[in-house]
């Protein structure tokens, strides 16, 4: 019988993601996740929060990293992170108070990290009309 912490199936409870390690191309242990940013609308995982150092809770900092830049190794049941260490850590990021994670900090930390624009707005875009 498995133990209890064994990795057992492919999907996690999003509020027991703290348990999931992060690693550097190396395989190094990085960190952790801290959270997923889900986009209410898709229903997909846009950023992972990454809660990287500190010592029993105090100095982490966090950093926001689009979802695309992290691969699942099944064989460790972490994530490693598919850019340099360095870029990250020169990254967006934040040690106390989280940003709004708004339009224009979401457009920063794609900007930094050289991906596309996840559109944050509310309102969904008008479908398109038939025929014109």
């Amino acid at each position: 019988m498995p133990e209890p912490d064994e990795p057992t199936q492919l999907l996690i409870q999003s509020n027991k993601v703290d348990v999931m390690a992060v690693r550097t191309r190396d395989g190094d242990k990085l960190g952790s996740v801290h959270a997923f940013m889900i986009n209410k609308r898709s229903g997909q995982t846009v950023y992972a929060i990454l809660s990287i150092g500190g010592f029993l809770g105090m100095g982490k900092a966090y950093y926001p990293l689009p979802f695309e830049l992290l691969a699942f190794e099944a064989t460790s049941d972490s994530f490693t992170v598919t850019i340099d260490r360095r870029v990250l850590e020169g990254g967006p990021s934040w040690a106390a108070n989280p940003p709004v994670f708004d339009q224009a900090y979401a457009d920063r930390v794609a900007s930094y990290y050289e991906v596309g624009r996840e559109d944050l707005s509310l309102i969904s875009p008008a479908p398109p009309v038939p025929g014109a």
